[in-house]
């Protein structure tokens, strides 16, 4: 147990942590699943923080209370090893409010988000150590309205489509 937690332990501690994230929506709770000097990094954003201080910070102010109520989030695949988890999730919800994670200062657009997420989850000290999130903000960008396809462009990047794709396991390259 080089984390201190087994990998049934890390599991548990993973789905408390999204429980009280998602459901519960309480930031002291989320922070007694986490070690002492975590760090939370939102890939495509850079939103986040390092240190009880200010990943409870963010949670508080832009993460739990950002997340519009319709979100959801679906595993596709989960790969447990000695000192991480890396879900592959589907997110979707509708861009009812600002959602500060994922689209930090865009108004709301009302419409539907549908993409494939993955995060590598961390654990060191008995807890969740880090969190590095990543999807593709082309895709998100596009589906609220704020990036459109050209014919130039039209190959750098999908909607939420790929979502399904990655769901239902089909190969997208082939299924044009």
């Amino acid at each position: 147990m080089p984390c201190g937690l087994t990998k049934a332990e890390m599991v548990a501690a993973w789905e408390l942590h999204q429980k009280y994230e998602f459901a519960d929506k309480d930031v002291a709770a989320t922070m007694t699943t986490m070690n002492a000097n975590p760090f939370v990094t939102h890939v495509p954003t850079m939103e986040g923080g390092h240190g009880v201080s200010e990943i409870s910070e963010f949670y508080g102010a832009d993460f739990v209370p950002c997340n519009p109520p319709d979100i959801t989030t679906e595993v596709v695949s989960r790969t447990v090893g000695d000192m991480q988890i890396v879900d592959e999730l589907i997110v979707a919800f509708t861009h009812t409010q600002e959602v500060t994670w994922i689209l930090p200062g865009v108004k709301p657009t009302n419409k539907p988000v549908r993409i494939p997420l993955v995060v590598i989850v961390g654990f060191a000290d008995g807890g969740v150590s880090k969190e590095h999130i990543h999807w593709d903000q082309a895709s998100v960008l596009h589906q609220v309205g704020l990036l459109q396809k050209t014919e130039e462009t039209k190959r750098c990047f999908y909607g939420s489509d790929i979502a399904d794709c990655v769901l239902h396991k089909i190969d997208p390259i082939h299924t044009k």
